[in-house]
């Protein structure tokens, strides 16, 4: 049986993968740092789906709590196959010339370093030099990292075109360990992050320059998600799948 982390798992793209992947037969460990109420209400319906489902408070920042994070799943759900770095923050539009260090390190922090954690301790687990089976890593990224979010979210963007740089190098290190480490893009999607940068309503001034015209729901990203992590996908590694309707 896969067993599969899931951070920043309470709400949005994670909450939607959470609820996809436990369709398909998964268990979910749904990490979550401050939304508690909402992680207890996923994990009920997950279990209503006769899949295994636990919810792990830790800030994944912060590395004894990863760790921690890590230790609990393993006791109260199985071996580690499956990783969704997912856990992210965004902070009120603004332009580069009025951000200050404590924004700038608090983002970088929160959505850089949790990934690289996350990794180290997923890949100390799956990997076959350590006695693991393989695994496979999906990181969260977004088209912000190729379009730059100019005037409004220049620090995010570049958290993710870190990630970005993270899932290639990394795919290349533990390719022969049997751990594949891929990546999805998002664009603009329908989520409440937007309202955590001041503009619940962006979806909507935004959506005529999109190809497509209209913003994504958080299930289309976590069915790329869920594929990635799947036996369809085993010859996939370093990849990169744009979900932003052609922007």
């Amino acid at each position: 049986m896969d067993n599969i982390l899931i951070t920043g798992g309470s709400r949005g793209i994670g909450a939607a993968t959470a609820r996809v992947l436990a369709a398909k037969g998964y268990n979910v460990c749904i990490n979550y740092h401050k939304q508690k109420h909402a992680a207890d209400l996923l994990v009920a319906d997950l279990l209503r789906l006769g899949v295994k489902a636990i919810a792990v408070q830790a800030d994944v920042s912060q590395e004894q709590q990863v760790v921690n994070l890590f230790k609990t799943m393993d006791e109260q759900l199985g071996p580690l196959t499956g990783l969704v770095n997912n856990a992210g923050i965004l902070l009120p539009q603004m332009p580069v010339e009025q951000m200050d260090a404590q924004r700038i390190n608090r983002l970088l922090t929160t959505n850089v370093t949790s990934y690289f954690l996350c990794c180290k301790e997923a890949i100390k687990r799956m990997a076959l030099k350590n006695g693991g089976q393989g695994g496979a890593i999906v990181n969260v990224s977004s088209a912000a990292a190729r379009l730059g979010s100019a005037f409004e979210y220049v620090d995010y963007a570049a958290t993710k075109g870190a990630i970005d740089t993270l899932t290639k190098g990394l795919s290349i290190e533990v390719a022969k360990e049997a751990i594949r480490v891929n990546c999805v893009r998002p664009g603009f999607i329908a989520t409440n992050m937007h309202a955590d940068g001041g503009e619940p309503n962006r979806l909507e001034r935004i959506k005529s320059t999109i190809p497509m015209g209209r913003g994504g729901e958080p299930e289309e990203v976590a069915q790329a998600i869920a594929w990635l992590l799947s036996t369809e996908a085993s010859y996939v590694t370093g990849s990169f799948t744009e979900i932003a309707g052609g922007r």
